[in-house]
């Protein structure tokens, strides 16, 4: 006989207690575990899993490919984050903070696949159909092939998708979705748990490619049990800052194709418009003759992207420094800092330190080390680098700087966008030739790189 039992989970990490402490023992989160009832025991006919239903093992070679590889967005930047495009029978999670563009861009791409003549379902259980039909018109993506439906009951939604045999469906929100057989409250961990669990089993059985958007915490990461991530085949995030008219769309897990792969939009009256070019974008507006601003090339994925990168040195009152960095890691820059005050002399310690990425797109790769530790003594010494500089490599503790990888590709991006002096690891000199127009000044520690900067 099925047995009521109450359990304790934590809507952050999905840890299970029996019963209710102050904090998560998986994640160490406060105020995080949630009460929530389970049934246990049932029928044995309902536990018992019967042979009909269970696969049988196929050799690799047997397996049949698929007629359509992928599905093209028609989207340039999209079809870049996933790899090429929608996979037949992937579910893919989107996330991103409130307001910052997630259901514009899946109305717009799914208006482009509905358009191409692929049958689509849109399913939302935040707004009506009316209110969907308001943002369709003022995007300019009605489409007879877009079918909408407001629901929030996922064995309706099953039945939903029996009757329109859709190829692609978007469900937005997954925290709006539940199921019926399960006692919490639509967005708590079981049931976020079950409908992505339901819905996975739908996409492969059926072949059909689902699109699920998910909350995100106040710390930006996505909300409800941190298996939701492992249960998809790909994770995307659209980030950006509200008051830039700029998207980043990035992937952070792909099954299909590459990892922190980004797509740039631009948040437009008439909807997200894609952009070609991110490098002319982030560099757009650049000071000439300014202290403190230096230029970088990160890669993202696949492509090379430029970016600017402004530091403020400024004398302190405070007894502790302020030390704060916008779009990059801030033990990074402390670590840049220490290297500077300790190899070359800087004396830092009475010193409020800023440091921001232009555009707010955010970098975690560490070949930009050299152009935050040239940013940061540029603004000190209160002396501007040249416009037509670009500076790659990272740097260790002991002042080296070492080699980093595609420089041809960096390299060549700058040469693109107008540079003509790229400072660059001696390490990395070897092995290629630069574009023509490009002068290549190789560097072994950050105090040559500041003498070529700055004249010592």
């Amino acid at each position: 006989m099925a047995k009521n039992k109450s359990v304790f989970v934590c809507g952050e990490c999905g840890y299970e207690l029996p019963k209710w402490m102050g904090r998560c023992p998986g994640c160490g989160v406060w105020n995080s575990l949630v009460e929530e009832k389970v049934i246990t025991g049932g029928s044995k006919q309902a536990n018992r899993s019967t042979k009909k239903t269970r696969e049988k093992a196929t050799p690799i070679t047997k397996v049949e490919k698929l007629e359509t590889p992928r599905y093209d967005t028609r989207m340039r930047e999209l079809n870049r984050v996933l790899g090429g495009g929608l996979v037949p029978g992937s579910m893919v999670l989107v996330g991103g903070d409130p307001g910052i563009g997630k259901s514009t861009l899946l109305l717009q791409s799914t208006h482009l696949l509905a358009d191409s003549g692929m049958p689509v379902l849109y399913v939302s259980g935040e707004e009506s159909t009316e209110q969907i039909r308001l943002r369709a018109e003022r995007l300019e993506a009605l489409s007879e092939q877009l079918l909408v439906a407001a629901e929030t009951d996922l064995q309706a939604i099953e039945v939903l998708i029996e009757e329109t045999s859709p190829q692609l469906v978007v469900i937005d929100s997954i925290q709006t979705m539940f199921h019926p057989e399960i006692t919490s409250a639509p967005g708590s961990v079981s049931q976020v748990r079950e409908c992505t669990s339901q819905l996975m089993r739908l996409a492969k059985e059926k072949r059909v490619t689902i699109i699920i958007v998910g909350h995100v915490t106040k710390s930006g990461a996505l909300a409800g049990p941190r298996m939701l991530e492992h249960m998809v085949d790909s994770v995307l995030y659209f980030e950006g800052e509200r008051h830039h008219t700029y998207r980043v769309l990035r992937a952070v897990k792909n099954r299909f194709g590459s990892t922190n792969e980004i797509g740039v939009f631009e948040m437009k009256e008439a909807g997200l418009v894609e952009v070609g070019n991110p490098s002319e974008l982030f560099l757009a507006g650049r000071p000439v003759g300014v202290p403190g601003t230096a230029v970088a090339a990160s890669i993202e994925g696949t492509r090379p992207v430029l970016v600017e990168l402004q530091a403020l040195v400024t004398p302190t009152s405070n007894a502790i420094p302020r030390r704060m960095a916008t779009g990059v890691d801030h033990h990074r820059v402390s670590m840049m800092l220490a290297v500077l005050e300790k190899r070359l002399g800087f004396s830092l310690h009475q010193q409020d330190v800023f440091l921001n990425v232009v555009g707010g797109v955010k970098l975690d790769e560490p070949a930009i080390d050299l152009a935050i530790a040239l940013s940061l003594a540029s603004s000190f010494r209160d002396r501007p680098i040249g416009v037509d500089y670009l500076f790659i490599g990272e740097i260790g503790l002991t002042g080296e700087v070492r080699g980093v990888s595609r420089i041809e590709q960096r390299v060549a991006e700058a040469h693109q966008m107008g540079f003509s002096n790229v400072i660059i690891p001696e390490k990395n000199m070897r092995g290629w030739n630069p574009p023509e127009g490009i002068e290549r000044i190789g560097v072994k520690t950050l105090k040559e790189a500041l003498e070529v900067a700055l004249g010592g």
